[in-house]
């Protein structure tokens, strides 16, 4: 096992840390040693000079410590000292893996700024019970707050509360704690979400639209017409277009989101919003499609001019593909399958909505009895 110090800007102070790496696999001892940083090169005094130089020095000693011990099988690192790593930081290196995907990063990020609400000092895995899960628990049913003021949604809180659980549950695998306190402790319950959607008549309204930014409404009846998610359609290569006699055209595509492997037939009123030439296997489909706030000012007008008043996202495009196959007569099971759900509960949503829709409708018709 090789024993490596490293530095980590924490705050105004600089953390010195121990990392343990074998067969692969890293991790961590926060060592409660601190360097003062030179923000400006050379500025520093002698003194505060001195105290960095004892601080490394201290550290190196221990790293040295920690290398013979090992060797000599003398330090248990799964035991006691595992024990002093610093919850928030590790939940923030777990996030740091998960950058790739923006949403999931964000969720991640999000909880751990609740987190430092909630306990503004970090805090060391050997202190973590029962009694700081439901605190954490609680703060978020009662206090915790979106960037307006405003108290965050049941999905929202049931979100945030999943994520600490899972780094809880990470640190059990990670060998850092041997049993999840989280276990003890009731989860969050999760809100029934709304999905907004466009109808028929509407799709239809917004074709005959026109469009200040023609790529967006290009992807967008793309969506409306694939069920494709934007994360998939950003990155849908040419070489995952494909047609064979039996299908037609159809994607073989691995899903951004769950990572499963897909193969979604598509009309040819949805190839037909495909205006770029064919390119080569690994080029873009939609080359420029990014996400932007300006984008989604252009959609959001896009819509007023069509005369809709729903507040639309993208991704309201992906539950107007569902609900519109359910409306006209797809069995559940095959939309599930379109849209790549692994459970069958998750398109039942949509099935829901549809139901909603048909009392609505049904409690229209009066005669005055």
């Amino acid at each position: 096992m090789k024993v490596t110090l490293r530095q980590r800007l924490k705050g105004d102070k600089i953390s010195l840390y121990l990392e343990y790496y074998a067969d692969g696999k890293r991790q961590y001892e926060y060592l409660n040693l601190y360097l003062t940083p030179d923000p400006e090169k050379g500025k520093l005094t002698n003194a505060v000079k001195e105290e960095n130089k004892k601080m490394l020095a201290l550290a190196e000693t221990i790293r040295s410590k920690r290398h013979l011990e090992i060797q000599n099988s003398t330090y248990d690192f799964h035991d006691k000292e595992k024990l002093k790593t610093y919850f928030i930081m590790y939940m923030e290196s777990l996030a740091e893996k998960r950058k790739d995907s923006k949403g999931n990063y964000g969720n991640w990020d999000s909880t751990i700024k609740h987190l430092k609400m909630y306990c503004p000092r970090d805090i060391q895995f050997n202190q973590i019970n029962k009694a700081f899960v439901d605190g954490f628990r609680e703060y978020l049913q009662k206090d915790a707050k979106s960037k307006t003021k405003k108290a965050i949604s049941t999905n929202t809180k049931y979100s945030y509360f999943n994520k600490f659980r899972a780094a809880l549950k990470q640190a059990v695998r990670d060998g850092i704690i041997k049993t999840n306190p989280a276990e003890m402790v009731e989860g969050l319950p999760q809100g029934e979400p709304v999905r907004e959607f466009l109808t028929l008549e509407e799709v239809k309204s917004l074709a005959r639209t026109e469009c200040a930014n023609a790529l967006m409404k290009q992807t967008f009846l793309f969506a409306c017409l694939t069920g494709l998610r934007f994360s998939d359609i950003q990155k849908l290569k040419w070489s995952e277009m494909q047609q064979s006699e039996e299908l037609g055209h159809y994607i073989r595509f691995t899903q951004q989101k769950t990572k499963g492997s897909e193969t979604l037939p598509i009309s040819d009123e949805a190839f037909s919003l495909i205006t770029t030439e064919k390119g080569k296997p690994d080029d873009l489909v939609f080359p420029d499609m990014l996400y932007s706030d300006s984008r989604n000012v252009d959609l959001h007008r896009w819509m007023i001019k069509a005369g809709i008043e729903k507040h639309i996202t993208f991704h309201c495009s992906r539950h107007t593909y569902a609900t519109l196959q359910l409306t006209l007569g797809t069995d559940i099971f095959t939309v599930s399958k379109l849209l790549g759900h692994r459970h069958l509960k998750t398109t039942q949503i949509y099935a829901n909505v549809i139901d909603e829709k048909k009392t609505v409708a049904a409690n229209k018709i009066k005669i005055g009895l």
